[in-house]
């Protein structure tokens, strides 16, 4: 699991040259959560900081749908805890 801090500044970005959403991590997940499928496979979130992601050797400052899909997973999993 990507352990990034929720209020860690981030940009998403689309490879359709979309405008950008410039925000936090969690805001940028929040969008990416309610795009559509051919959507969530052209966006990448830019990071400020880079992170270690599994099965890379070294830290990355781009996620890919599939990283953004899990850290929508980990926002899911909190909401439902507080619940």
């Amino acid at each position: 699991m990507l352990d990034i801090p929720w209020d860690q500044p981030a940009t998403l970005i689309d490879l359709d040259g979309k405008t950008p959403i410039i925000g936090t991590i969690r805001e940028c997940v929040m969008h990416f959560a309610i795009f559509k499928p051919f959507a969530k496979e052209q966006a990448r979130v830019l990071l400020t900081r880079p992170t270690f992601r599994e099965g890379r050797k070294t830290r990355t400052w781009i996620l890919n749908p599939e990283d953004i899909e899990k850290l929508v997973e980990r926002l899911n999993a909190e909401k439902e805890s507080l619940h």
